[in-house]
């Protein structure tokens, strides 16, 4: 099996796979049915990190079909493709980020090849959420919070932030021409939680990060004070 480069859902740890992390294991089917002759591939990978060790389950189900020269099976279309451990590759954030968004992110992640407009939508609502628990502005529709927010962030996450919304609009407001169809598929989806993904370590895990370091400063003072007040009394 070929080496690969890899992060891992549990851990986001870069890495790089080699056979000792992996295994394959393919099942064919040879039954009479609709598709033809079948095979199962799954795709098993443990994470090399000692303190992760998780397991990553990907299955693949493909048509396939003999080579007569080469006497080798040839996969000749995709028949269907599941992620089953985790069920979907949602990152891990800290527990200090509010847990509806953390809720309205993982859905978004898990459906998003399943139906891509829905998580959007998702997507849509959690940047809501993030913003009235993160900016603290509370208004009646979403496009009147992110108008209130546009002189506090930079105009390209402003413009990306009201994208969202634009998109995530699809899944949430049906046209009004009914017979107007406009789709997302997963790569757009995708993008928008990778928005997502950005704004919570911009807006959550920066402004954590940068209290904890105030606060050892903080205290780092206090301690000083300490060992200058027990000196000065004796």
């Amino acid at each position: 099996m070929a080496n690969f480069n890899w992060t891992c859902p549990y851990c986001n740890r870069d890495t790089t796979i080699i056979d000792s992390n992996q295994k394959i294991l393919n099942t064919e089917l040879h039954i009479e049915n609709i598709h033809g002759i079948l095979r199962l591939t799954n795709h098993f990978v443990v994470c090399p990190n000692p303190k992760c060790k998780q397991v990553t389950l990907i299955a693949d189900l493909y048509k396939i079909k003999l080579d007569e020269q080469k006497r080798n099976w040839l996969k000749t279309e995709e028949v269907a493709h599941w992620k089953m451990m985790p069920d979907s590759f949602a990152k891990q954030f800290p527990k200090y980020v509010p847990k509806a968004i953390i809720a309205d992110y993982n859905e978004a992640c898990k459906i998003r090849d399943l139906s891509p407009k829905a998580s959007a939508t998702l997507s849509r609502r959690c940047l809501q959420g993030m913003i009235r628990d993160f900016w603290g502005v509370k208004k009646n529709r979403l496009i009147d919070e992110i108008n209130a927010i546009e002189e506090k962030v930079d105009p390209i996450v402003w413009k990306s932030i009201d994208s969202v919304r634009k998109i995530g609009n699809i899944g949430a407001h049906m046209e009004k021409d009914i017979n107007l169809i406009i789709d997302v598929d997963p790569k757009e989806a995708q993008i928008l939680i990778e928005l997502i993904e950005l704004l919570i370590g911009e807006w959550y895990i920066q402004r954590h990060e940068r209290e904890e370091k105030l606060k050892s400063i903080i205290s780092l003072s206090k301690t000083k004070d300490e060992i200058k007040k027990n000196n000065n009394a004796t």
